[in-house]
């Protein structure tokens, strides 16, 4: 039963983060964590940008990507509703992604917030040695965040966000020694608006590791870098480009034939690993420089209402080689809105990129919003 269980579960996970599976020997050295569904785009805005929202305008979902732009939102309160089906050329059911969030501004210069994130893995049957079902699982993932915005000034501001991860992969009929994951984390962020431009910073997943019942496993920390230029051409049109500028604060995985570089991996502190991420790849700065990755994304408006996007991700081929284009489009009516995305892969693996052909639907609710400028 552990075998299937690894056989089903585990190439969806690496799916997800990797382009291709079968690595050139000896030059792949791919950074590995647990629940990676966290550095998934949660909302089809970003996902139609080259999953980029560091420096964005803010909306209801800005707490995924920045939550400091939070208290930036023009209305009073609002909330976000976004669904991914994942692999959906493939038969397995229950296999998607959702979430959810919300936003409430308590005076002109604080804000709350609260999100949820579900990934779901899939329906999986287990048989006996005769071939007979024995039991079905639904492996999941979730987190449940809240989050506080705090302006310094007319144009900047700070946020924390604090988030429990639950991660339940298999149960006890299938690997007696297995348990539910879990770990807390939180996010430091920063953002300011500056005429014509905005930026941001985000340190994201910063917490404990992950235990299974087994070597604990990091989560997805991360350094965010972004900015966006938004130019208003006249009162109907407006144009935004923006980047961001990712890197894991995770150690890069060691040579797997040196058992003391193992351990030394497996057993390094937390804190002492977010540090030590900018310096510890085997192939020194040039590999380092590798493991950074970027997204572009463009964005046109027209009266407040009607909007295209279209983005592009990359990141290194030694590093998961995930590299995409995507497309979406928006609706605003009054305090509704609308958004959709498409992505689409590109390089020579495209066709085994499990990120390809990717939907996503998300709702926007903007309550009591204003017509001022941010």
């Amino acid at each position: 039963m552990n075998l299937k269980l690894t056989r089903l579960i585990v190439p969806v996970l690496l799916l997800l983060f990797a382009e291709t599976l079968h690595a050139q020997s000896g030059k792949e050295n791919i950074i590995t964590t647990a629940v990676p569904f966290l550095r998934l785009a949660t909302d089809a805005r970003a996902g139609g940008m080259g999953d980029v929202g560091v420096a964005t305008d803010p909306d209801a979902n800005a707490m995924f990507y920045n939550g400091a732009k939070t208290i930036f939102n023009d209305g009073k309160y609002g909330a976000g509703l976004t669904y991914t089906p994942w692999l959906s050329e493939f038969d397995i059911k229950s296999l998607f992604q959702a979430s959810v969030a919300g936003f409430y501004k308590l005076d002109d210069k604080q804000s709350v917030s609260l999100g949820f994130r579900n990934f779901s893995q899939g329906t999986f049957t287990f048989y006996d040695v005769l071939g007979q079902e024995t039991s079905t699982f639904k492996p999941n993932d979730m987190a449940i965040e809240a989050g506080y915005s705090r302006k310094l000034s007319k144009k900047s501001a700070i946020g924390l966000n604090v988030r429990y991860i639950r991660s339940r992969l298999a149960d006890n009929t299938v690997n007696s020694s297995y348990k539910t994951g879990s770990a807390f984390a939180a996010d430091l962020s920063y953002f300011c608006t500056k005429k014509e431009w905005n930026f941001g910073v985000a340190l994201t997943n910063l917490g404990t590791k992950m235990n299974y019942g087994g070597e604990d496993a990091y989560l997805p920390a991360n350094l965010a870098l972004g900015a966006a230029w938004n130019k208003k051409i006249n009162n109907d049109n407006k144009i935004s480009f923006a980047f961001d500028l990712n890197k894991l604060l995770v150690p890069t995985p060691p040579d797997p034939t040196n058992a003391q570089k193992v351990a030394d991996y497996n057993n390094k502190g937390v804190v002492g690993s977010w540090f030590s991420s900018f310096g510890d790849a085997p192939g020194g700065g040039s590999e380092e420089l590798k493991e950074i990755q970027l997204g572009l994304g463009a964005e046109y408006t027209y009266k407040e209402m009607f909007s295209l996007r279209a983005g592009y991700f990359t990141e290194n081929k030694l590093k998961g080689n995930r590299n995409y284009l995507t497309v979406g489009a928006g609706l605003q009516y009054k305090i509704a809105g609308i958004n959709f995305s498409y992505l689409a892969p590109t390089g020579n693996n495209a066709n085994n990129n499990a990120l390809k052909n990717t939907f996503r639907l998300s709702l926007l609710f903007d309550m009591n919003k204003t017509t001022a400028s941010k």
